[in-house]
């Protein structure tokens, strides 16, 4: 049995880069927001210690897909380019 491999986004309430970027991986690539796992960095502190002020960020399988902005190159390579690049 294979696992599906994991997608998480780590914010913090209130960061304006966090809200632009969930907007624009919804506008772009819809179906990953299905599957995406939210963590608040701000929720356990050893999530705070690893990402601190570097937010927001988009993980897939543990590797770095995005940070701080959308990056539409490295979204495509992840996730194909079936949506609208933003």
């Amino acid at each position: 049995m294979s696992s599906k491999p994991e997608l998480h986004f780590y914010f913090r309430d209130g960061c304006h880069l966090c809200e632009e970027m969930a907007a624009a991986i919804h506008a772009g690539w819809p179906q990953v927001m299905t599957d995406m796992v939210w963590v608040d960095v701000d929720s356990a502190p050893e999530i705070r210690e690893r990402y601190g002020l570097k937010v927001p960020v988009l993980t897939y399988d543990g590797e770095t897909v995005c940070e701080y902005r959308l990056d539409p190159e490295a979204m495509a390579v992840y996730f194909g380019t079936d949506a609208l690049p933003v």
